[in-house]
């Protein structure tokens, strides 16, 4: 009888510290996070001192402004991706624009950063756009609510009818967000 307490005491023992093991893997990441660091384009404005901004003329702020604009809307075009994300068990925030449903059950949508892209606005550059599959389906009960998804994170570039996206992710667990918030 002791052998058997003992080896199930062991059983629980090596499943908990595989369990916690596991968890210590999972990244819970946010959209930031998808954009390299390379890519991130400050604006010039936070790294002026006051007596600069304010010693600016219209033409040369004007100037600055276009400059800013068109460096954004380059590196909106080319969206680079995270490829060290390729292959990791992550958890991000975001809303749920459904591609693929029966009825209330969807089983393929893009998770974007904000409720009403690539609905109402252009859609988010595709390196803050993710593709997410969930094989056996998953009731989401408000388009307007955020949800949380885990999965393994694939860097692999998927084009659908309303966006592009840098990211996909295999669901194995989706969430509402508010669940996640400390009370």
């Amino acid at each position: 009888m002791n052998k058997f307490i003992t080896s199930a005491l062991f059983i629980g023992l090596v499943t908990s510290i595989c369990a916690y093991a596991e968890k210590q893997d999972l990244l819970t990441i946010g959209w930031e996070d998808l954009v390299p660091e390379s890519a991130v384009i400050k604006n010039p404005m936070d790294e002026m001192s006051k007596e600069d901004y304010y010693a600016l003329t219209d033409d040369e702020y004007q100037k600055l402004m276009e400059d800013y604009q068109t460096e954004l809307e380059q590196s909106m075009a080319s969206a680079p991706i995270v490829t060290e994300l390729d292959g990791k068990e992550v958890t991000l925030a975001g809303y749920a624009v459904p591609l693929d449903f029966e009825a209330e059950t969807v089983y393929e949508f893009l998770l974007v950063p904000y409720f009403g892209a690539c609905i109402h606005v252009p859609p988010p550059p595709r390196n803050q756009t993710v593709y997410v599959q969930i094989e056996k389906g998953t009731d989401l009960n408000g388009l307007w609510d955020a949800i949380s998804v885990t999965g393994e994170m694939e860097t692999t570039q998927t084009s659908t009818d309303l966006a592009d996206a840098g990211y996909k992710i295999q669901a194995s667990n989706i969430k509402p967000y508010s669940e996640l918030q400390p009370d």
